[in-house]
């Protein structure tokens, strides 16, 4: 349980951002301009902070950083800026013949108090990403980082508390206990990005309040290469998919589906690619990240100890330095230990196949991804397994860009989410779609009122011309 210290200051927050919200603090175009480019000018000044951060909480690399958290957010702010004004106003919608003589428009409102619970694995991107669209969209917003990258969240407080109004904005910072009781608080929308477990618990304790909820999950994310493929790009793309924050993302490539006639071709252009990019020994490169804490370093070595398939690279592991070397492991196979769950970590496991129907199999055998990933260059072959594998996102030719740009909706389905975000999927996500069609009142046709008699062939006929 929290002290109640700690209950009472969240129920203030909570009480402020209420009043604030009703008090029309964040209707006008205006303010929520004005309060993006405060976030924006607050991330431009503790640059160094954010990186030095996010480096002693997973280890990254400065581009690393900047490419895959601080550059994304502040490209989604330009974006959403030049675009917001447009997006706020009523958009017209022509009417039938049912509503003679009528004008109606859908008008976006925002939702109001809204709960943003973000995970470690980008914990600046993927608090940040959803506050902008929440934001922009005129909602208040407290946000709940995760307490596995104390560093980055106390940045993120930092830029809070020197560019933005608590009663707008603000963090919570703590463990389970924490989360427990912010979830047991009434609010008008939570978006969470998470484990499939975790997103269970935030959905179910939604449901008590009928809260609608955006759930950004994961799951394990397939990679098909086929035997058409250039396999020199696809290794190169694959692994640098796969090894970026050391594995530790949500829609990296889990495991790859490799023609049997390709298999040994891609596993060695595979390894040299890793090779080229982190050395022959990629504990000393400055460009290889780490496993966020012991518990998720210890998850990660359980798997390389119960495998039953063969290591072809890496394997090396040190818990002092939360190390766990990028890994590849050939011959595994469906039911192999590496293939119950999502592995969130640097150990690519590499599934052969010899026809596309049993790669589908086993794609299909999983619950429904993230995203998928295709190296091909047969566009049958693109056009079937576009339609016929279920997935929230994905590639061809390449891997994690779609969720780099503000132009297109990303998210998951199924088992690994709902809802999409980023740009106007985004604005759209965090604002009721309230529709209002205005009637004149000059005449009223009494055709629609009782009594009936009589009227339901003229009824019929008018319903043709709708």
């Amino acid at each position: 349980m929290l002290d109640q210290e700690k209950e009472k200051k969240i129920k203030n927050l909570l009480e402020q951002q209420r009043d604030f919200f009703q008090q029309g603090g964040t209707r006008e175009f205006s303010r929520r301009k004005d309060f993006l480019l405060r976030l924006k000018k607050g991330l431009e000044e503790k640059e160094e902070n954010i990186i030095s951060a996010l480096n002693q909480d997973l280890g990254k690399h400065p581009v690393e950083s900047y490419a895959a958290e601080l550059g994304i957010i502040k490209h989604e702010i330009d974006y959403v800026l030049k675009h917001l004004k447009k997006w706020m106003k009523p958009r017209k919608r022509r009417l039938s013949l049912l509503h003679f003589w009528s004008r109606g428009a859908v008008h976006p409102e925002p939702y109001g108090n809204v709960l943003i619970i973000s995970p470690w694995n980008y914990p600046l991107q993927l608090a940040l990403l959803p506050l902008v669209d929440a934001l922009a969209a005129g909602n208040c917003a407290l946000l709940k980082p995760s307490e596995h990258s104390p560093a980055a969240s106390r940045v993120i407080a930092e830029i809070f508390s020197d560019h933005l109004p608590p009663e707008l904005v603000a963090t919570v910072q703590g463990a389970k206990e924490t989360g427990q009781f912010l979830l047991e608080q009434q609010y008008d929308f939570i978006f969470f990005t998470g484990s499939l477990q975790v997103g269970k618990i935030v959905m179910k304790q939604a449901a008590e309040n009928l809260t609608p909820v955006s759930l950004e999950l994961g799951g394990k994310c397939p990679c098909l290469v086929d035997e058409t493929a250039n396999l020199e790009l696809a290794a190169r793309r694959i692994i640098w998919g796969k090894l970026i924050n050391a594995g530790q993302t949500c829609l990296a490539p889990d495991y790859v589906l490799i023609h049997r006639q390709q298999k040994e071709a891609f596993l060695e252009k595979a390894r040299q690619a890793a090779r080229n990019f982190y050395g022959s020994n990629p504990a000393e490169s400055p460009d290889y990240g780490r496993m966020v804490n012991e518990k998720h370093f210890q998850r990660i070595k359980n798997y390389l100890e119960n495998t039953e398939g063969r290591i072809v690279l890496g394997g090396e592991t040190d818990l002092e330095n939360l190390y766990i070397a990028p890994t590849i492991i050939d011959e595994v196979t469906p039911s192999d230990a590496l293939m119950q769950e999502e592995i969130f970590g640097p150990l690519l496991p590499v599934l052969e196949y010899e026809d596309i129907s049993r790669a589908k199999e086993i794609i299909d055998s999983f619950t429904t991804p993230l995203s998928f990933y295709l190296f091909t260059r047969d566009s049958p072959l693109k056009k079937q397994l576009i339609q016929e594998i279920p997935f929230g996102s994905g590639c061809i030719n390449d891997t994690l860009i779609q969720a780099s740009t503000p132009r297109f909706p990303f998210g998951g389905k199924a088992e690994s989410g709902m809802g999409t975000y980023h740009g106007r999927a985004g604005f759209n996500l965090f604002s009721h779609q309230k529709t209002v069609i205005e009637k004149t009142d000059l005449f009223d046709i009494k055709l629609r009122y009782p009594p009936y008699q009589g009227k339901l062939k003229i009824i019929k006929r008018l319903f043709r011309w709708f």
